[in-house]
C-alpha cells in the first residue's frame, strides 16, 4: 500500500562496504589499540572501587570546631572587607572625589553582607544539623 522511498546519500555508500566486511586481524589490532586504554582503566577504577567499599566509617566529631572556624573568619573577613571600604570611601570624599567613593561603599555594602549573611548562614547550618544540642554551646 505504502511505498517507501529511501535516498541514500553517496557518502553512507563507502561506510556501509566497509561495516560489510568481515573482522581482519588488521581490524581487530586496531580496534584494541584504540580501545586499551580505555578498558585499561575502567579496570583500574572497577578494582579501585571494590577497594573503597571496604572503607570504614568516617568520624564527624570535629564538625563543630570546623564549622564554629568558618563561622569566625566569615565575621572577621567581613569586617575587613567593610572596614577597607569604609576608609577608602571616606579618603575619597575627603579630597572632594565623591564619585570615585562610590566603589569604596559598595565594598563596604559588601563587606557587610558577608559579615551578616555569611555568618548567619553559617549559624543556621551549626544549628540545623543540631551540633549546638548535642554538645552544648
Amino acid at each position: 500500500m505504502f511505498r517507501s522511498i529511501a535516498v541514500i546519500s553517496r557518502k553512507t555508500i563507502p561506510l556501509a562496504k566497509r561495516l560489510a566486511q568481515p573482522f581482519s586481524k588488521r581490524n581487530l589490532l586496531e580496534a584494541a589499540h584504540v580501545m586499551g586504554p580505555t578498558l585499561t582503566a575502567l579496570l583500574f577504577m572497577g578494582a579501585s572501587s571494590a577497594v573503597a567499599h571496604a572503607q570504614g566509617t568516617m568520624d564527624f566529631s570535629g564538625a563543630q570546631t570546623l564549622m564554629g572556624t568558618f563561622k569566625t573568619f566569615a565575621m572577621y573577613a567581613g569586617a575587613v572587607i567593610c572596614l577597607g571600604g569604609l576608609i577608602f570611601a571616606g579618603i575619597r570624599m575627603m579630597t572632594g572625589r565623591f564619585q570615585d567613593a562610590i566603589p569604596g561603599l559598595f565594598g563596604a555594602l559588601f563587606g557587610a553582607g558577608v559579615l551578616g549573611w555569611g555568618a548567619g548562614w553559617i549559624g543556621v547550618a551549626y544549628f540545623t544539623l543540631g551540633l549546638l544540642s548535642r554538645h552544648g554551646p
